[in-house]
């Protein structure tokens, strides 16, 4: 069956350029080889691209638009819960800092309607989706979901938690795996202070320790590491979702945990693969400050469809 993500980017892209004034094109239209391109920044910073809150709303709503291609509707949901904490967020810092919900920029990096090679990005703080289309195939790596406050409670009970799934599913992980498990997955008494690719546009292809592999695991242990990397992988499309299981099928994985395993503590883990990172960590604020990323080390932004194009161009 074909895929339809590839169009329905491409139309969603075409129509966001299509709705934007020349100023506003200007800045979110970038040429496909712009440096810019291979860019994730997660921090409150400058970046390159068009800022919503500049923008009408038709120009706003066709940008969520083109967010939307990218995740799953549970995906998308995470990505709205994020950008609203940004008001909790400058409340909490008692307005100093003007954080607000309309702080997030996207950019175009080729043009989806006639090339066949594009590119386009929504990012901003906590938040950075990065998509690359090549001959009608998707690339989509980096995906970058964070959360500050990690959750926020009210009499005890969260009344938000945006990445609840992917730290409790870490946790039953490692009760899964039992006291010699733990031994091999926990490689530090004490987290990093943020995922270790951190902003890098290249990620390391393997970060060591590497933990407790897969095959060590019994069969309740490999089964929950499968779901907890589906966790990941379900952030994107159905389509595209599939693809990447199945592409990591069969192959090695890694599962390394770092810091106290008791909840409400600063902690991290990651999981390995070939031509997959998947990090999290919540080491910031007395750990209520979650990052997480999908990323592929050897294919973020676009690497490996674009190794094909040329190959199939050039012989």
């Amino acid at each position: 069956m074909e895929d339809p993500v590839p169009e329905q980017m491409r139309t969603a892209g075409t129509a966001l350029l299509g709705a934007l004034d020349a100023a506003a094109r200007a800045a979110a239209a970038r040429p496909f080889d712009d440096a810019a391109r291979r860019w994730l920044e997660y921090r409150p910073r400058p970046r390159p691209g068009v800022c919503l809150a500049d923008l009408d709303r038709a120009g706003r709503k066709a940008a969520h638009r083109l967010l939307a291609t990218a995740l799953s509707p549970a995906a998308y949901a995470q990505a709205m819960a994020v950008v609203a904490l940004e008001e909790v967020l400058d409340r909490a810092e008692g307005w100093r800092r003007g954080r607000h919900s309309g702080d997030y920029w996207v950019a175009v990096f080729g043009d989806p309607a006639r090339d066949d090679r594009w590119a386009w990005r929504f990012e901003g703080h906590h938040l950075s989706v990065s998509m690359t289309v090549v001959d009608d195939q998707v690339s989509p790596a980096p995906v970058f979901l964070g959360a500050n406050p990690a959750t926020v409670r009210h009499a005890g009970h969260p009344v938000s938690r945006p990445l609840a799934v992917e730290e409790d599913l870490a946790r039953a992980l490692l009760d899964a795996i039992g006291p010699a498990g733990r031994a091999a997955a926990v490689v530090a008494d004490e987290a990093p202070a943020d995922i270790i690719s951190a902003t890098r546009p290249d990620a390391p292809g393997s970060i060591t320790p590497l933990g407790v592999p897969a095959d060590r695991l019994g069969p309740t242990g490999r089964a929950m590491l499968d779901q907890l990397v589906a966790v990941y992988l379900d952030r994107l499309p159905p389509e595209l979702a599939v693809r990447e299981a199945g592409r990591l099928a069969g192959g090695p994985l890694h599962f390394a945990w770092a810091g106290p395993t008791r909840p409400g503590q600063r902690h991290y883990y990651r999981v390995q693969g070939d031509d997959l990172l998947i990090e999290y960590d919540n080491t910031s604020d007395d750990g209520n400050h979650a990052h997480t990323v999908l990323r592929r080390p050897a294919s973020d932004f676009g690497a490996d469809v674009l190794a094909a194009h040329h190959a199939e161009a050039h012989g």
